[in-house]
């Protein structure tokens, strides 16, 4: 009778578990979500309310620092957040805590030095420029300790807390914007952005109880030395093919192709948002599937990959169906420039999102040896692919040229996933000794 009652109640139990894992899941999807939300609103309202109150001229100066920050930023997350959710997402919370006060620290020590450097540069610098990357100097380290605590929360599925983080930033950033407005300064605005995501970052100190502990930075960069210098390099070599690609592309087209470029991106920049409202939670996602369930991951990506790639498309068609009034009506005079990219830059995006299904898995792996060799790859791809088709073909050739370069970088991601793992297969099996 006992056998039988059990035999009843497992499957039950088995099936509550996988739904409750799931509304889990599709929770902290939803707080990765509506955490890029915030992020994105906060940062196109500060572009767009600068751009109105300085002209073209300055806001170019202020574009230069945000550039910066970005390239400072993507520092910061190889070095300190980045194997943070690779190696202590779904872990106890003591270990969790450990953690995050030394990455923090790191994150925080990052944005010291190099704040220190900027602080320097922009002093001999001077003009309009240097007083803007003065003021981000001593901005930098508030600014890359709330994005640690955003990656923080995701690690440890309380995505919640870090949507509520940005908006605190964003909050703080209104009488912030206010304030600089009356001033009528880059340096003033560049202040003012950093000023509330210091806010933001302190704020964050009293969400998590944790004290970052820049005494122990030098300990974490050691200890996750084979995963941080290897996303350091990946990330720094995304942003700097981007950037070398748009620098290519004025040269030989001109100013104008890029601005056709950017407007094209423009289009795709609701379902770009989601696409990294979903980075902050699929690493720490397939990190839990990993230790949950490890045969489940090449699943995980393949369906991870495949969704984005299926949306993009669907988002692509749908910007395809839009008539030219509304196009004009988004993007003025740059809508018909743009309208000949939709295709290709449509299947950079899928093929793009294709490819992070596959990168997610290698970091949750911990296979930075493979997923470097497809960053440095992908990279390499890119700005052959770009500045080679608009050689070739101009605007539109530059647009082709960077779809081929990020299916092609797909591919190779999918290879190098399989070969980690089955790298991970054959070391979780035991060794059979014979006597």
């Amino acid at each position: 009778m006992t056998t039988e009652v059990e035999k009843a109640t497992a499957p039950a139990g088995s099936t509550r578990r996988a739904f409750v894992g799931r509304r889990a899941f599709v929770g902290r999807l939803s707080w990765g979500l509506a955490d890029q939300a915030a992020s994105s609103i906060s940062n196109f309202a500060v572009g767009i309310y600068v751009a109105r109150s300085l002209g073209v001229t300055a806001f170019g100066v202020f574009s230069l620092a945000w550039v910066t920050y970005g390239v400072v930023l993507n520092v910061s997350r190889g070095l300190a957040t980045d194997p943070l959710v690779v190696r202590f997402s779904g872990v106890s919370d003591t270990a969790w805590r450990g953690a995050v006060a030394r990455s923090s620290g790191a994150a925080l020590g990052v944005g010291v030095a190099i704040g220190a450097a900027c602080l320097v540069a922009g002093l001999a610098l001077g003009g309009h420029v240097g007083p803007a990357f003065a003021c981000l100097g001593v901005m930098l380290p508030g600014l890359l300790l709330q994005d640690a605590w955003r990656y923080s929360f995701f690690a440890a599925g309380t995505g919640k807390k870090a949507f509520v983080n940005d908006v605190v930033w964003g909050v703080a950033l209104v009488p912030a914007l206010v304030v600089a407005a009356q001033v009528g300064s880059v340096a003033a605005f560049v202040l003012a952005w950093g000023a509330s995501a210091t806010v933001a970052a302190g704020y964050g100190y009293v969400q998590s109880g944790i004290r970052p502990r820049m005494t122990r930075a030098r300990a974490w960069l050691r200890e996750q030395r084979d995963l941080g210098y290897r996303y350091l390099v990946e990330n720094v070599s995304l942003s700097g093919a981007s950037q070398l690609r748009a620098y290519g592309l004025g040269a030989i087209v001109g100013v104008g192709a890029v601005g056709a470029v950017r407007g094209a991106e423009l289009l795709l920049g609701p379902f770009l948002a989601v696409l990294m409202g979903l980075s902050l939670v699929t690493v720490a996602e397939a990190a839990r599937v990993l230790r949950r369930a490890p045969h489940r991951l090449g699943t995980f990506c393949l369906l991870l990959g495949g969704g984005q790639a299926v949306a993009a498309l669907l988002w692509g068609g749908a910007l395809l169906l839009m008539p030219d009034r509304l196009g004009e009506l988004v993007l003025g005079d740059v809508w018909h420039s743009a309208a000949q990219l939709i295709v290709p830059v449509t299947l950079g995006v899928a093929g793009s999102g294709l490819g992070t299904g596959a990168a997610a898995g290698l970091r949750a792996l911990a296979a930075a040896r493979h997923s470097l060799r497809c960053q440095l790859f992908a990279s390499a791809c890119y700005v052959a692919g770009g500045l080679g088709g608009a050689a070739l073909a101009g605007t539109v050739g530059s647009a082709w040229g960077v779809a081929t370069a990020t299916l092609a970088a797909s591919a190779v991601w999918w290879l190098q996933l399989r070969s980690a793992l089955r790298e991970h297969h054959q070391d979780s099996i035991p060794e059979v000794r014979t006597p």
